[in-house]
């Protein structure tokens, strides 16, 4: 058996070992408490002072643990650091919860700088008080119900790490609140205004500066179309699309009139009922979401720009998704990167041109999630979709629709998911009323008078 080196010493033989590492002068420590090995510095030079600080950090960990607390600690960033590892390592595996992403960086931007320095085992309810007076500061309000929820399952998370590691014990956990405001009704569109806001964009693209201004605004046309016409969130669900992924399709169907023409036929109408059909990745994993006729003409005109696909192809999305199925859609011509962080001051221009900014139930100001919920307050009041299947559609619970719109009696609008009625009254007119008409075009017409 070799000798032991003059760097490590047995304090408790099998118990208690002091050490010295390569290139330091400090003595460091192992010990055994409940037969799980520990690590500490003594912080010590001199060999002797370093056995009895050992034997004293043995000692401690000892009263700690028939005390219930935890053998030992560590800092707060360090947990947060691989709670954060063992999420992404699931997501890798494909075991991961489709929240980790919102856990992640709620734990970087909120809890790691709120609890700087502080020892996991710290954290009480002073701290936790501390941390609410700190993050309403960062946000300017006072956190929702909802996201204090989202906040207090990624705390949750680093807790749950530092419970499996010994660095705290349940009965230290903490508990946590999420009381929290109570969440407002979200600013959306009406019936009106969405015809106002479809009617002036070809005027508004006309008005761009130069070929890049243009493109820009065409392309937060076709994605307001599609948010408008899906329900998708704003953002990676509809920026992340590629032309693969898309499945299209026409299923044509004739409507007898109840006339005849000259020769004392039956007139018929036919709606060619092109649709679309498309996975998107959100909170609660993969779903498929269905785009009707506002989400097909959209998609025609991104194949008409960036591929020349124009009248001369009879079906020209099949001809983009089996071409350059590997594209991602929402793009500009050079397949530049995505551009719709840019987007936000450029929606707020336009609505604000054409006095649609702010909605007046709410005096909120509106976002691209103002079409999300758009979508869904004109599902359940025009076209009856079932709440069940609007749910599905746009990947929330039935609980969360119910919550946000009540007070659209969301139990008794049923019936189809994007049903004909709101298209038909959408499209029912190109004339809007003047209190959304540009203000430059207002303009320009007073002087003009």
């Amino acid at each position: 058996m070799p000798d032991k080196l003059d760097t490590t010493h047995a304090v408790l033989d099998r118990e208690l070992i002091v050490y010295r590492r390569e290139r330091s002068c400090i003595w460091q420590c192992r010990y055994k408490v409940d037969g799980i090995w520990q690590r500490a510095s003594t912080k010590e030079r001199e060999l002797a002072k370093a056995k009895n600080k050992a034997l004293e950090l043995r000692m401690e960990a000892e009263i700690r643990k028939r005390s219930n607390l935890p053998i030992v600690t560590r800092k707060f960033s360090s947990i947060a650091k691989f709670a954060i590892d063992r999420m992404n390592s699931e997501l890798v595996a494909g075991k991961g919860k489709a929240s980790y992403p919102a856990y992640i960086r709620v734990i970087n931007e909120y809890f790691i700088p709120a609890f700087s320095g502080r020892n996991i085992a710290n954290i009480d309810i002073d701290a936790l008080n501390e941390l609410d007076e700190w993050r309403i500061t960062k946000m300017g309000k006072a956190p929702s119900h909802s996201t204090l929820l989202t906040h207090n399952a990624a705390l949750n998370r680093v807790l749950d790490e530092a419970v499996t590691r010994g660095f705290l014990t349940e009965a230290s956990r903490p508990k946590l609140e999420s009381k929290g405001r109570k969440s407002t009704r979200r600013a959306s569109f009406s019936l009106q205004e969405v015809k106002a806001l479809l009617v002036n964009f070809d005027a508004w693209i006309d008005r761009a500066r130069n070929d890049h201004s243009r493109e820009m605004r065409e392309i937060m046309r076709d994605y307001v179309e599609l948010l408008l016409d899906t329900g998708a969130r704003p953002g990676k669900e509809l920026m992340n699309l590629k032309w693969k992924q898309i499945s299209y399709s026409i299923s044509p169907r004739a409507t007898n009139t109840g006339e005849v023409d000259d020769e004392g036929d039956a007139i018929e109408l036919v709606n060619m009922n092109k649709a679309i059909e498309f996975p998107v990745t959100g909170k609660v994993g993969t779903r498929i979401t269905v785009g009707r006729l506002m989400a097909v003409k959209a998609l025609q005109r991104v194949a008409e720009r960036n591929y020349g696909l124009r009248g001369s192809v009879a079906y020209p999305l099949r001809e983009v998704i089996e071409k350059h199925g590997n594209d991602y859609v929402l793009r500009t011509k050079e397949k530049k990167q995505d551009v719709s962080s840019s987007f936000q001051n450029l929606l707020e221009s336009y609505l604000d041109e054409h006095n649609l900014l702010i909605d007046p139930i709410t005096e909120q100001k509106r976002v691209f999630y103002s079409f999300r919920h758009t979508y869904a307050t004109l599902a359940l009041t025009h076209d009856k979709v079932p709440i069940h299947t609007l749910s599905k559609q746009m990947g929330t619970s039935v609980g969360m629709i119910e919550k946000h719109y009540s007070h659209l009696k969301v139990i008794e609008a049923m019936e189809q998911l994007r049903g004909e009625e709101t298209r038909k009254l959408i499209a029912s007119t190109h004339t809007v009323s003047e209190l959304y008409r540009s203000k430059r075009d207002a303009k320009s017409a007073k002087l003009g008078g």
